[in-house]
């Protein structure tokens, strides 16, 4: 078991500033540009000291500090907005509570990751951010959703690079009563292959949503149950699987114990799936037979998939999933053989149990995460309708989206709040045309101030003497997955060094991501970008900054010019970090796919060209490494660098704005649910 040290900010916080503490408990509004200012008013140095934890830092403030601020009017007064704007944003109606014809009462949302703030290190990449989005975006439109996820005691990991250039991880110990977690007196159990596992609930506030992380790290439970529960896509498939029996059919149990009874349950991917086999349970416990039950949990079920590839689901051996599940399958009054078969494909040669096969399925509705991606599941899971035309499998496309408020920096969002309106983030297409209106020197001020805080930020991590403030920036953040490509750039050392140490048009680079521990050839490509990032010659303007969080992510959006993506088309399912970038200004170089196939209209960015044809993946990598500089030097640094008398350069202008004109009101989740 792990210790768990009993911790709480409340007693330190003056009366006249407690509303501080509930404001700085909820995920979400902590993101308001005036929260951020401020926490920040009260003690700048510890606020950036903390990493911009507003917790840690109302923890740390010192008395003396406290008795100051209690006698200063501006700061009670920003605290008592602060506090309304809070209970307006949970209490007042939203978009949903207009639709007066709806008859829908809850939404269940499950995934295996959230990713709300680098406070709540709960995340291991897109999946999970997207997951906070959503979050979000749901408060936001006032939806009546609620979220199941689960508490890692160690998180994901951190990220450090040896003296090889090597990642290497670390796991320290998260406490529960030191982030933004609050306990509830919610325990359930799940049986094990014979052992009863404990299971807790902690409550997050994000917005008028809550989420509930769960935990088994309980008294009464065994070492090896307590440690089910301790990191993020860590240990082996039997470790993984008993993850995801806690999600998924502990956190049905805990909504019951709440007292919930939601009307759709929607899968994040198949991690949660099992919540699918916890409902049949129930409802044959009430009387229905298992096929009638099957008909039921359906019509309320909804399930994304989210990759594009059979490895990137996860599928368990037979003699697994027997011992894990045979009594429950008593239980449904049904052989093993019948449950194994809602996770089974006959074709399948492994002969294994998938979570996306059982997701689909079991659900009524299910949808990829962008059209392209919608195309390629259907191919993919067609077997499992044999006897319709592969584009009339029932899985739709349901293209991702952005909470824009948590991406967008403090220089671009007045300009679309003059521009598009004070509520941008809800804006339609017509609405959005107004950002043709704003005064090109300000559009690029605004640019190049988040450029300057970006080098100013990597040079705060690094060394003084990292990158150059006007300089052409370009970006390439995510998971090191091998299909993604990350070394891409290196495959043409000549030409890339031609550019790095242009003298009159210099362009420079900013890598970041982490690699998954047991994905060596990830780990590789990270080192070589790290071993081509410590030559003397050229290490000023190309750099890997370890470490990648959403705080690492929020400050490429916002600084860098040129967001970079060059994966093997068709393996990116979405990506929404394109998405984030462009509502900074940041134009898209990309391969066409994901979002970007159906996105790119010509101007709004840069396509490389896909060679996807091409059956031999060296070849192919090579064409489109050439497409990719011949973009960059004939046509992005030339018009970067194609400035006008006052310095301005129009022509790159012009492009940021229709970047927005036409990517704004389509990448925010909550635009696009106005429109």
């Amino acid at each position: 078991m792990r210790s768990v040290r009993q911790f709480t900010v409340i007693p330190a916080v003056p009366p006249a500033l407690q509303a501080l503490t509930e404001v700085a408990r909820n995920l979400h509004w902590t993101w308001d540009r005036e929260t951020q200012r401020l926490f920040q008013q009260l003690d700048p140095a510890l606020w950036t000291r903390t990493g911009r934890d507003p917790l840690r830092l109302l923890a740390e403030i010192t008395e003396t500090r406290w008795a100051t601020l209690s006698t200063d009017q501006a700061v009670i007064d920003a605290t008592n907005e602060a506090h309304r704007r809070l209970r307006d944003a949970i209490d007042a109606p939203r978009w949903f509570q207009g639709r007066h014809e709806s008859d829908l009462r809850q939404i269940a949302y499950f995934s295996p990751e959230f990713g709300i703030s680098e406070t709540l290190p709960q995340y291991s990449g897109g999946l999970g951010v997207l997951a906070g989005d959503h979050l979000k975006a749901a408060s936001d439109l006032g939806l009546p959703l609620v979220a199941i996820g689960l508490l890692y005691a160690e998180g994901y990991f951190r990220q450090r690079l040896n003296a090889d250039g090597y990642q290497e991880e670390r796991y320290p110990p998260l406490d529960p009563h030191a982030i933004a977690t609050v306990p509830t007196d919610i325990q359930v159990t799940v049986d094990m292959a014979g052992e009863a596992v404990r299971i807790k609930a902690w409550k997050v506030e994000v917005g008028r949503i809550q989420l509930y992380l769960l935990d088994t790290n309980c008294e009464g439970n065994s070492p090896e149950a307590a440690a089910i529960t301790n990191r993020l896509y860590g240990g082996d498939k039997e470790h993984r699987l008993r993850q995801e029996m806690v999600l998924g059919i502990g956190g049905v149990r805990v909504l019951r114990a709440l007292g919930l009874d939601p009307q759709v349950f929607h899968t994040n991917e198949g991690h949660a799936g099992f919540l699918a086999l916890e409902r049949l349970r129930e409802l044959v416990a009430t009387g229905l037979t298992f096929r009638e039950a099957i008909e039921a949990v359906r019509a309320g079920g909804v399930f994304t998939t989210h990759t594009p590839v059979p490895a990137g689901i996860d599928r368990f051996p037979r003699e697994l999933m027997e011992r894990y599940f045979h009594a429950f399958a008593d239980m449904l009054g049904i052989g093993f053989d019948e449950l194994y078969r809602l996770g089974h494909v006959p074709s399948d040669p492994d002969d294994v149990f998938n979570m996306a096969v059982m997701g689909l399925r079991l659900s009524g509705r299910s949808n990829g995460v962008a059209q392209l991606h919608g195309e390629v599941s259907r191919e993919m899971f067609g077997e499992l309708w044999p006897d319709i035309p592969v584009d009339e499998v029932p899985i739709g496309a349901i293209t991702n989206g952005v909470h824009a408020h948590t991406w967008v920096g403090d220089h671009i969002a007045p300009l679309l709040a003059d521009s598009v309106g004070s509520v941008w983030d809800g804006a339609d297409h017509e609405s959005w045309n107004g950002v043709q209106s704003i005064d090109p020197d300000a559009v690029w001020s605004a640019r190049a101030k988040g450029r300057a805080e970006l080098v100013a930020f990597v040079r705060s991590r690094m060394g003084d003497a990292l990158l150059d403030p006007k300089a052409l920036t370009i970006g390439f953040a995510r998971r090191f997955a091998t299909y993604k490509r990350a070394t891409m750039v290196l495959s043409q050392p000549e030409r890339l060094r031609a550019m790095l140490l242009s003298a009159d048009r210099p362009v420079q680079f900013v890598f970041a991501g982490k690699a998954h521990p047991q994905d060596q050839p990830g780990k590789d490509m990270i080192r070589d970008i790290e071993l081509f990032a410590r030559q003397l010659d050229v290490g000023h303007r190309f750099v890997f900054v370890p470490d990648y969080d959403m705080a690492v992510a929020r400050m490429m959006y916002r600084g860098c010019d040129v967001w970079l993506n060059n994966p093997r088309r068709p393996l990116e399912a979405c990506g929404t970090s394109g998405m984030k970038a462009a509502l900074n200004g940041c134009l898209n170089l990309s391969i066409l796919d994901g979002w970007w196939d159906e996105c790119f209209d010509g101007e709004n960015g840069w396509a490389i060209n896909s060679a996807d044809d091409d059956p031999d993946l060296g070849r192919r990598d090579q064409r489109e490494a050439t497409s990719l500089f011949g973009l960059l030097e004939r046509e992005i640094v030339p018009l970067f660098y194609d400035r006008g008398t006052d310095g301005v350069p129009v022509g790159w202008v012009d492009k940021m704005k229709h970047n927005w004109r036409t990517l704004g009101p389509f990448v925010t989740e909550i635009g696009r649910a106005h429109v």
